[in-house]
């Protein structure tokens, strides 16, 4: 299930992008995609990385850029300064104590005029999940913290981006989280849970276009995340 657009991003062959918390590889896989574009992915957690790596690995081709792995913190990026022509960060600041740290390190390492996609749960369908559940809210390593969409782009662009493009993504996930936080956010044996699961993966395999139209129409209401694409000012 992708959130960023890349279609969006002006990847060209030989560009280079960093998926800042890139877990097991979806959006990093996406990227690398693209022919003869380079991709870095960083992660906290090595089994998520291993995942990515076995994923990479087997896309590799001749038309393929290089890609590269490595466990490192989104809030201490080790690379140089203007190393990337684009760098996603999806689903990641919502974990992070020190949101402006983050932010300042992810447009360090961004070239200027290039481009920096964050995506994050949106505000009421997480705000939703945490008054269904205590236990969703103070899962370890979960999310500690709801963005409301202007501070987000508050903090993005007082530390130097501009926002140049917004939109909302998967609100038929939304009520399949619901439930989840209704009968226990880890019990995966519910019956609702498992034939919403099933439903949702239906979908995203077959893409029908009635249940995009469906999606899209609801997307401005419950939509499970917000995407911002911003742009690293001059």
């Amino acid at each position: 299930m992708l959130t960023v657009d890349f279609k969006k991003l002006d990847l060209k062959p030989g560009s280079r992008v960093l998926d800042a918390g890139c877990g097991t590889g979806r959006h990093l896989c996406e990227a690398f995609r693209a022919r003869g574009v380079d991709v870095i992915g960083i992660d906290v957690k090595w089994e998520d990385l291993a995942k990515a790596k076995g994923m990479l690995h087997l896309m590799k081709n001749s038309e393929s850029g290089a890609w590269m792995i490595a466990l490192a913190d989104v809030t201490k990026l080790p690379f140089k300064d203007a190393s990337f022509d684009a760098v996603i960060c999806s689903e990641v600041l919502e974990h992070i104590p020190d949101g402006v740290a983050t932010v300042e390190e992810l447009l360090r390492v961004i070239k200027p005029g290039k481009d920096l996609v964050v995506s994050v749960p949106s505000y009421l369908p997480e705000r939703i999940c945490w008054a269904l559940s205590k236990n969703y809210r103070k899962e370890p390593g979960g999310h500690i913290r709801i963005y409301k969409k202007r501070t987000l782009q508050d903090l993005l662009e007082k530390a130097g981006a501009r926002c140049w493009k917004i939109s909302y993504k998967h609100a038929l996930h939304s009520p399949y989280w619901w439930l989840k936080c209704v009968v226990g956010h880890n019990n995966d044996g519910s019956r609702l849970v498992r034939i919403y699961k099933r439903f949702l993966e239906w979908d995203i395999v077959n893409h029908p276009p009635f249940v995009r139209l469906i999606d899209e129409f609801l997307n401005p209401l419950i939509a499970k995340s917000v995407v911002l694409y911003l742009r690293k000012g001059w």
